[in-house]
C-alpha cells in the first residue's frame, strides 16, 4: 500500500485572494514504511511575499524569483502522487490551494477522498488536547527541534513519524496481513528493503575474536561449535 505524506507552504490563507504555493515537499510510505522516495519543489509564485509569510517560511522573493512556476512543475507533481493516498495535516487547507493550482493549468483535480487528515484522526484520539505538528511531536516523543521555520519536506518527514503513531505505532505488520493476490501480468508493487550497498563492519574486537577461539579450543572435540563447524 503506498501512502504520500504531503505538505505545502503558500503565501497566504485564500489562494481566490492571490495567494499560491511556494513549496511542496512529501515523502513516499509503502507498507507502512518510509521507502527513501521524496519529492520537494520551491516555486516562484509570480507575486511578492508577504513579511508574515516571509518571517514563518523563511523564503524571500530574491530566493524564489528563479525558482520554477507550477505551471511548469504541476504535472511531475501529479504523477509522483499518483492515485495514492495523501497524508495531510489540516488537508482541506493543502488541497484547496493544489486543487486551484491545478485548475489554473486545466489539470486534473485532487478528489477529496484521497487526502487523509492526520488533524481531524488527532482530534478524535485526543478530544480536547491540542492537535498542532508540534502538540504532536511532544506528545509522542518526536524530535522536532530542527523545525525553527516551517519548511514543507521536513513537516512532511515529521508528520510522517506522527501518522505512524497515530495509526497505532511505527513497526511494520511484518507481512503478517494478507497482501492481494496479483493477477497474472500485473507488476508487484509491493517494497522491499533494499540490500545493504556495502556490509556493516564487525562490532567484534581482535581481542574478543581471540578470547572466544581460545574458549572453544578447550571445550573438547565433542563440543557442538566444532561438529558444525
Amino acid at each position: 500500500m503506498r501512502e504520500i505524506v504531503l505538505d505545502t507552504e503558500t503565501t497566504g490563507f485564500d489562494p481566490e485572494s492571490g495567494d499560491r504555493i511556494v513549496e511542496i515537499g512529501a515523502v513516499e510510505l509503502m507498507n507502512h514504511m518510509a521507502t527513501g522516495e521524496t519529492y520537494h519543489q520551491y516555486i516562484n509564485p509570480e507575486r511578492s511575499m508577504p513579511e508574515e509569510a516571509f518571517q514563518v517560511h523563511g523564503l524571500g522573493d530574491d530566493f524564489l524569483r528563479d525558482k520554477p512556476k507550477f505551471a511548469q512543475i504541476g504535472k511531475s507533481f501529479l504523477d509522483f502522487i499518483g492515485t495514492s493516498k495523501l497524508i495531510i495535516h489540516n488537508a482541506a487547507f493543502d488541497i484547496k490551494f493544489l486543487n486551484a493550482e491545478l485548475r489554473w493549468m486545466g489539470l486534473p483535480q485532487i478528489p477529496w477522498e484521497q487526502a487523509l487528515d492526520t488533524l481531524e484522526i488527532a482530534r478524535k484520539r485526543f478530544p480536547g488536547s491540542p492537535a498542532s505538528l508540534d502538540a504532536l511531536c511532544r506528545r509522542f516523543g518526536i524530535d522536532n527541534t530542527s523545525r525553527t521555520l516551517h519548511g514543507a519536506l521536513l513537516d512532511s518527514e515529521i508528520l510522517a513519524e506522527v501518522y505512524l503513531e497515530l495509526i497505532g505505532g511505527r513497526q511494520p505488520d511484518f507481512a503478517l496481513s494478507s497482501a492481494p493476490e496479483r493477477k497474472s501480468g500485473e507488476p508487484d508493487t509491493r517494497w522491499t528493503p533494499k540490500p545493504r550497498p556495502n556490509p556493516l563492519p564487525a562490532r567484534l574486537t581482535e581481542a574478543e575474536a581471540a578470547a572466544h577461539a581460545e574458549f572453544i579450543g578447550k571445550l573438547g572435540d565433542d563440543a557442538l561449535w566444532k561438529q558444525l563447524g
